[in-house]
């Protein structure tokens, strides 16, 4: 039997990852283009306030939820807001999102202290 706390969390899969992301980007857009005339930077920062949000509260935005995702700190408990804030801000420059390290983990989530996770 494994101990959770030893037990390196099982990193989900990118088609997935990009899946929920563009579920997430795509609720922002529709929110931005009915209410803020689509600008782009009003895009972007509906994304953020509502990815820091939802992984804050719930360790999932949307997207994740859709694709069977949850965001976890190493130890398996939620993010939090501290990681959540570090994560999403990481996300939005691009960059960090699109690098991987060894364990398959996005450098905003080694930043972090976070895994994308599959939980169905």
């Amino acid at each position: 039997m494994s101990d959770a706390r030893t037990a390196s969390p099982t990193v989900a899969g990118l088609g997935r990852r990009i899946i929920g992301l563009a579920v997430d980007w795509a609720i922002a857009t529709a929110i931005s283009a009915g209410f803020l005339g689509n600008d782009p930077l009003a895009t972007l920062g509906i994304f953020a306030l509502m990815t820091w949000l939802m992984l804050s509260t719930l360790g999932a935005t949307i997207g994740h939820v859709a694709a069977g995702l949850a965001v976890r700190r190493l130890d398996g408990g939620l993010p939090g807001p501290r990681r959540a804030l570090i994560r999403t801000v990481l996300l939005c420059l691009v960059i960090p999102a699109v690098v991987w390290g060894a364990d398959g983990r996005g450098l905003h989530d080694i930043a972090a202290g976070t895994v994308v996770t599959r939980v169905r």
